[in-house]
């Protein structure tokens, strides 16, 4: 049955009051289909479908649905049910959701927590944002060093239900230092009496509490892990980042990276969730500084003033079309320069190699532009030759320096740890705007002679 059906199929049983119907038919769905069926209804229906879910799936569901969802059922619910559904979720979910929250909401949730629980929320809180400790989660499944494989498989049975994942089990001594790992599938087929010692991973990849997330995606990305464990300074072993959690990092980070290269102040709110004020106070620092760059562009030409009102009206019209040409040529490169920082496939080590093969490119990418702009000008404008050759020599020349600017930037913004898609198509287009106007006129002035 198609969703739609089934999400109509839904509403018919919540408006005509069957609840016992309606909790049978939620118990068979995917929770994240449930909380997309929540956040769809209005506040009285949402709380009453909340309560009617089993208290083992409502955790579930809740982990999944918006921040404003979330807020509006905990800000609906009582003490004793806010209780009994932190109780059940896993503790990084809690901290996610925790992060999001008004500070008197976070109060009263911490309020309704017990001691224990409250004091590791507030240790994971208490974590750098967007480092390993903030995301990470303590539900991880433990071995230790004098273990065998059965005593560590007896143990999977009794409190695996409990962890978020048991696909891999971190080994420990008694000072809880990080030993090893060991894949699940490979203690299943393990003798019984196989000293753990034997049968795990030594120096399994790991990250430390201060990590930027950002670094956690990279290496679960790198080595394909399911999960990296986190340790404090000491290498002891204090939680791990699942893959679900890394996730939502790449996604986080990607619409971080979108909003930079687009001169935007990178927002933690969705688009629709954010007041045209906030949104507006994003765009306005960028585009003032970039306006105040432009400055530069209407001072070059102010300066070749007396070479554009003596020369041919075409030197003029062309001026858009080169600086847009140029523009475009280095947010091309630009784009792929800071896609491969992102990835970890080219370094600052990698700049020459980068700059001869993008000059080879602009080789060809300016012949073909140049040589089409030439024949343009030539029989569409109806210029001369000189100043057909003029335009197709500066559009050559811009070209070039375009594609050199568009993959230089990045790379020495990462070399002074800035991020990379600062250097993005708004900041290029600016730079190469003045660069493509200078090589013009200075071209247009040597060859016209004009002073």
């Amino acid at each position: 049955m198609e969703w739609n059906q089934i999400e109509e199929k839904l509403r018919d049983l919540l408006d005509r009051g069957l609840h016992s119907e309606l909790r049978g038919a939620l118990m068979v769905q995917n929770p994240v289909d449930i909380a997309a069926f929540l956040e769809g209804l209005d506040r009285e229906k949402m709380l009453l479908l909340f309560r009617v879910l089993p208290k083992d799936i409502s955790a579930d569901v809740f982990s999944y649905m918006s921040a404003d969802a979330r807020q509006t059922l905990i800000e609906s619910i009582g003490d004793n049910e806010i209780r009994s559904l932190i109780s059940d979720m896993f503790l990084d979910d809690t901290v996610d959701f925790l992060e999001e929250l008004p500070a008197n909401v976070v109060k009263r949730v911490l309020q309704n927590t017990d001691a224990q629980t409250r004091n590791l929320l507030n240790t994971f809180l208490q974590y750098p944002e967007n480092s390993a400790g903030s995301i990470m989660t303590i539900e991880y499944m433990e071995a230790h060093t004098g273990d065998t494989a059965a005593r560590t498989m007896a143990e999977i049975k009794r409190v695996g239900i409990d962890k978020e994942t048991i696909y891999t089990i971190y080994v420990i001594d008694r000072e809880r230092h990080l030993c090893g790992s060991l894949a699940l599938r490979k203690l299943i087929l393990a003798a019984d009496d196989a000293p753990i010692e034997s049968i795990m991973t030594e120096n399994p990849v790991s990250v430390t509490t201060t990590d930027d997330q950002e670094k956690v995606a990279a290496l679960v990305r790198k080595y394909d892990l399911l999960a990296i464990p986190v340790v404090d300074k000491e290498s002891r072993l204090v939680g791990i980042v699942t893959a679900d959690d890394v996730m939502d990092v790449i996604q986080a980070e990607n619409t971080e990276d979108f909003e930079k290269m687009a001169a935007l102040t990178p927002s933690e709110d969705s688009y629709l969730h954010t007041s045209p004020i906030k949104l507006a106070l994003n765009r306005i620092p960028w585009l003032l500084l970039l306006s105040i760059a432009a400055i530069f562009t209407g001072m070059i030409i102010t300066n070749f003033e007396n070479l554009l009102q003596n020369a041919d009206v075409i030197l003029t019209a062309c001026i858009p079309m080169l600086m847009d040409t140029g523009g475009n040529c280095g947010a091309q490169v630009s784009t792929l320069i800071i896609r491969g920082l992102a990835l970890n496939e080219i370094t600052f080590r990698d700049i020459f190699r980068i700059l001869w093969k993008e000059f080879r490119v602009g080789l060809l990418v300016g012949l073909v532009l140049s040589v089409f702009t030439f024949l343009r000008v030539l029989l569409i404008n109806q210029a001369g030759v000189l100043i057909a050759g003029i335009v197709a020599a500066s559009l050559y020349c811009t070209v070039l320096l375009a594609k050199a600017i568009g993959c230089c930037l990045p790379l020495l913004a990462k070399k002074v740890h800035l991020d990379p898609a600062l250097m993005a198509s708004p900041l290029i287009t600016t730079i190469v705007d003045a660069t493509s106007l200078t090589v013009y006129f200075s071209i247009a002035t040597a060859m016209l002679g004009i002073r």
